[in-house]
């Protein structure tokens, strides 16, 4: 893709369990899925996802768009050029707008309304593909920003997924797959469809010439909290991560994800108490929240706790059975033991 590209892109209840969709559904859904074909500059071209939203318009990243010298979709070999278009470059989303297209639009559900380690699944054209392809995960997290909550989940995507579509498994439209954040652990975060909705107040354009960058790709101290917390986590600095985290919760403290950042850069700092007291502050804002709960449950470990270990086992079964059976194994190791 472009300069912007970053390396390498039905509310669950606890009682209920949703399996990923069969290939049968996902080739009925992946009509709303087209790729979009930019000419740029130089002479090359590139290449994005884009997704149907209404009969005359798909949206897709602007990255995809940006500078470019013209713009097209493509469906089963056929071409489709736009119109107009309606962009935000600032959050990366652009609508683009086409005489009536004969694909079934998607429908789309608030950004508000999603949930921890809710199953989703996205649909794009990563590396060249000539169809969709799907990858499948959970939502991690649900970041305040701007009005809004951007998503990140652990559905992996490279090149070309940028403006592809993030399901949830009512194959309703929770977001666009967007960018990943340097480093070895996969952040994939993808951009909620209330931005797409105010694109529909915005002015019409028919230029794709900008000087504004999206806000992901801005110098990483001008990037939100929850983006310059990634790269001390992912390198173990430990010290650098508790200022990021101090300063964030300071700045957001109704946000969880702050305070789990805080709990775990004193966790690998040995100051368990300090870590327990923000760790558990970040579950009680979101009891669903499954990465705080496996650090307290390495806390509890360590002080031979097993009520608390058999506490938080039974809090994470319905959200990731692999997890508490593995809670399950070391509680039988903890009580063998102590019985020893």
């Amino acid at each position: 893709m472009n300069k912007y590209m970053m390396v390498a892109t039905l509310i669950l209840s606890p009682t209920l369990c949703f399996s990923q969709p069969e290939i049968e559904d996902l080739l009925q859904h992946q009509e709303s899925i087209v790729r979009v074909t930019v000419e740029l500059e130089n002479g090359s071209i590139g290449t994005g996802t884009g997704v149907v939203i209404d009969t005359q318009n798909v949206a897709t990243n602007c990255h995809v768009l940006a500078n470019a010298k013209g713009a097209n979709i493509a469906k089963y070999g056929v071409g489709y050029q736009p119109i107009s278009m309606k962009a935000d470059w600032k959050h990366d989303l652009c609508l683009l707008k086409f005489d009536p297209l004969p694909f079934k639009p998607v429908t789309m559900r608030d950004s508000s309304t999603l949930k921890y380690e809710e199953e989703i699944f996205s649909l794009s054209y990563p590396n060249g593909n000539i169809s969709p392809q799907p990858s499948y995960g959970n939502i991690k997290a649900t970041y305040p920003y701007d009005g809004s909550l951007v998503i990140r989940s652990n559905a992996a995507f490279s090149l070309g997924s940028s403006g592809g579509a993030m399901f949830d498994q009512q194959f309703n439209l929770i977001g666009i797959t967007t960018f990943k954040s340097p480093g070895p652990q996969g952040f994939f975060y993808s951009l909620p469809v209330e931005w797409i909705k105010r694109l529909y107040d915005s002015p019409e354009s028919t230029s794709l010439a900008t000087n504004e960058i999206p806000f992901w790709a801005l110098p990483s101290d001008q990037r939100p909290y929850f983006m310059q917390v990634v790269i001390p986590f992912q390198n173990h600095e430990w010290t650098e991560l508790k200022r990021l985290s101090n300063a964030w919760v300071k700045k957001e403290p109704a946000t969880a994800d702050g305070w789990y950042f805080l709990g775990v850069s004193e966790f690998e700092s040995n100051q368990d108490a300090e870590a327990k007291e923000h760790l558990t502050k970040a579950t009680s804002m979101n009891p669903r929240h499954l990465e705080a709960l496996i650090v307290l449950s390495s806390i509890a470990l360590k002080e031979g706790n097993l009520a608390e270990l058999e506490r938080i086992r039974d809090v994470v079964r319905p959200l990731d059975s692999t997890e508490a059976d593995d809670l399950t194994d070391k509680i039988t190791k903890l009580m063998a033991s102590k019985q020893s």
